[in-house]
């Protein structure tokens, strides 16, 4: 137990820059990896908010599982099955302009996912995965696998949600829902894809684990952060401002609060994360 904690609190400083407890990481991480690990279950689905650190978690938790378990884990983000620019264009002009822009269910490849699933499923070796570059907002390169994984780890913003009941499907909560979609034809799109493709494809995991943000309004400071680092890995990419980051995360508000109200009970772990990143409390369901 000594030698796994002093292994995670030298991850979190490499990974954070900050030196967190060893009690810290006794009460609040090691209950999660024990029940990764203990569980017979093969497929954990990660959701959480936009910024909230799911990828950096995530990969914290697989390296210390792989490490003192020796599981091997294949790691996807639901992020990297994003639409092309091109297509998301074409998806824009055939059903809502909104849809041109990332994020919502139904701007993702949920075909070439579940076939990355189902390969893991069936224990193949070679696993060809897309890669999304979100500097340029378009596909990158493919990343081949080629290892016998154990366990499969898939996070991304949206996962393990249901589709919003119509009276706060409905219910304007911002500008952008109020102006640009006044017939509701976006909501209704995503919302219909949550409640068909997405669910089929949340279903075919075993555990779901919910990364909680303590407030919608973290979401921004998080997400401002995250694009001055982004923009600091490439100085020629152009950063979101402000300005721009509070209208963009408005594509994610309604689902992201509907989460916190729909996720508490469903998922089989819910951790809550404070403002400063730091988990307050992890709940077993």
């Amino acid at each position: 137990m000594s030698a796994l904690i002093d292994y995670i609190q030298k991850e979190i400083h490499n990974t954070y820059n900050k030196k967190y407890s060893k009690k810290y990481i006794k009460d609040k991480l090691v209950p999660i990896i024990n029940y990764i690990c203990s569980s017979k279950s093969k497929k954990f689905l990660f959701g959480g908010s936009q910024g909230i650190g799911k990828s950096s978690f995530i990969n914290i938790i697989s390296k210390t599982i792989e490490r003192f378990y020796n599981k091997r884990i294949l790691m996807l983000s639901l992020d990297n099955y994003y639409l092309s620019k091109k297509q998301r264009l074409l998806l824009s002009k055939k059903k809502h302009k909104l849809l041109i822009t990332r994020g919502v269910p139904g701007t993702h490849n949920i075909k070439k996912l579940v076939k990355n699933i189902n390969q893991f499923s069936k224990g193949k070796h070679t696993i060809t995965i897309p890669l999304f570059d979100k500097l340029t907002d378009d596909k990158s390169k493919s990343i081949i696998m080629k290892n016998k994984f154990d366990i499969l780890f898939l996070e991304g913003w949206c996962c393990g949600s249901s589709e919003i009941p119509k009276k706060i499907l409905y219910k304007n909560i911002n500008n952008l829902e109020k102006i640009k979609d006044p017939k509701y034809q976006w909501r209704n799109f995503y919302n219909n894809q949550l409640k068909m493709e997405y669910k089929k494809l949340f279903k075919l995991f075993d555990e779901l684990i919910f990364l909680k943000t303590s407030s919608f309004d973290n979401v921004f400071e998080w997400r401002l952060k995250q694009e001055k680092y982004n923009q600091s890995k490439n100085k020629k990419s152009k950063r979101m401002s402000a300005d721009e980051i509070k209208i963009f995360i408005q594509h994610y508000e309604k689902l992201t609060k509907w989460m916190l109200k729909d996720l508490n009970k469903k998922a089989q772990i819910v951790i809550k994360f404070e403002k400063n990143h730091k988990i307050s409390s992890v709940n077993f369901n």
